[in-house]
């Protein structure tokens, strides 16, 4: 979920099964909420009436909501448990676009959920709740205003690449050159004085670095000024995979950050993770997270992949991961584009479902954190 500037603010755990023990299960395996944190995590439940005290236990109460169906409002058992969980802390979100101000009160829903695809509430059914109210399945970025203007202000779908591939445009030619060039730079490991070339010419992408180098996520004493100084300091194998990210983070002057940044930093850092926990060395894991980190560059820049790697110099195994999903890279690759990957391609690709959990987990726990420093 995010909220209207593309910051990540909670999580929707789904399980296909109306039992919540496989919930469980992933949630405590690898301490989830940890590397989830400070982002909120939304559990759907079609059976609230299984969720008991061993349940609980399990759950971090401030940091997690309960989405419950509308229809279920009415039943007084639930209503009972609504109360107990308010109370201990958890919060309650009322799904169903049909659901309104009184029937939330039944189960203490301060905030009311609705799939975008279909009907909407109206204003007077959305304005007497705190919210934050959230529209999930969001297909076209074009919604979000008119969302905003209903009282919205969570919203989730797969409007970030869909929005990028409409409203995305174009840079003019010489800006487009300067960064295809940079992408050829970082792509045969260029040395920091050709480096320093298009990062002067290029002001948001110079802001970014700095900006990134002096936070506190790096913890450097005196401030970085010079992009000889950040090189230095950062290291060519960290300021590369840096640099691959800031390409996202250029694109928006309207303070926001780019949508498509924590998705190409969660696909970058789970393809390294996979690549190292099948025993790829350091070399193997710095090609799995450019695959990774460039399998959105089509939809930044607005042109076909084909052109794009016409012009860098990628490794082959790169290459045929992002033109076809070939080899090994491409097998990776194919999996983490996947929202839910099926068990018979995991185990195509030698991994097993909490292999698989555990990446994802650090995926995401490493760009929360890029989102909040860039």
């Amino acid at each position: 979920m995010a909220n209207a500037h593309n910051e990540w603010v909670a999580v929707t755990v789904h399980v296909p099964q109306a039992s919540t023990a496989p919930l469980l299960a992933a949630l405590a395996a690898a301490d989830a909420y940890a590397f989830l944190a400070p982002l909120d995590c939304i559990i759907p439940l079609a059976d609230p009436h299984g969720v008991d005290e061993v349940v609980l236990a399990q759950l971090a109460p401030q940091r997690t909501i309960f989405r419950l169906p509308a229809q279920l409002a009415g039943d007084k058992q639930l209503q009972k448990k609504c109360r107990q969980w308010r109370d201990a802390g958890y919060r309650i979100l009322l799904d169903g676009a049909d659901a309104n101000p009184v029937v939330a009160a039944q189960v203490d829903a301060r905030a009311l959920s609705f799939d975008a695809a279909g009907a909407h509430p109206a204003l007077h059914q959305l304005l007497p709740l705190p919210g934050p109210h959230l529209a999930y399945n969001i297909a076209d970025g074009g919604q979000i205003a008119a969302l905003q203007e209903l009282g919205v202000s969570w919203f989730a779908g797969d409007y970030a690449l869909q929005h990028a591939r409409q409203q995305g445009e174009p840079e003019d030619a010489t800006s487009r050159r300067r960064l295809m060039s940079l992408l050829g730079l970082l792509a045969r490991d260029a040395d920091a004085h050709e480096l320093e070339v298009p990062l002067k010419q290029d002001p948001a992408l110079s802001y970014h670095l700095l900006k990134l180098v002096n936070s506190a996520a790096f913890g450097f004493t005196a401030p970085i000024t010079s992009f000889s100084q950040a090189i230095t300091l950062l290291g060519r194998r960290q300021l590369q995979r840096w640099l691959q990210l800031l390409l996202y983070a250029r694109q928006q002057d309207d303070g926001k950050i780019h949508a498509l940044l924590p998705l190409a930093a969660v696909r970058a850092a789970q393809m390294e993770a996979l690549c190292q926990l099948r025993g790829g060395d350091r070399e193997a894991q710095d090609l799995a997270f450019m695959a990774g980190v460039f399998s959105l560059l089509d939809v930044l820049l607005g042109m076909p992949m084909q052109e794009i790697i016409a012009t860098l110099n990628l490794a082959p195994e790169v290459s045929a991961a992002l033109l076809e999903r070939n080899g090994e890279l491409g097998t990776l690759l194919a999996l983490v584009e996947s929202a839910t990957p099926p068990p018979d391609r995991l185990r195509r690709a030698g991994i097993d479902g909490e292999t698989y959990w555990r990446s994802l987990l650090q995926a995401y726990q490493w760009a929360i954190q890029v989102s909040r420093n860039l």
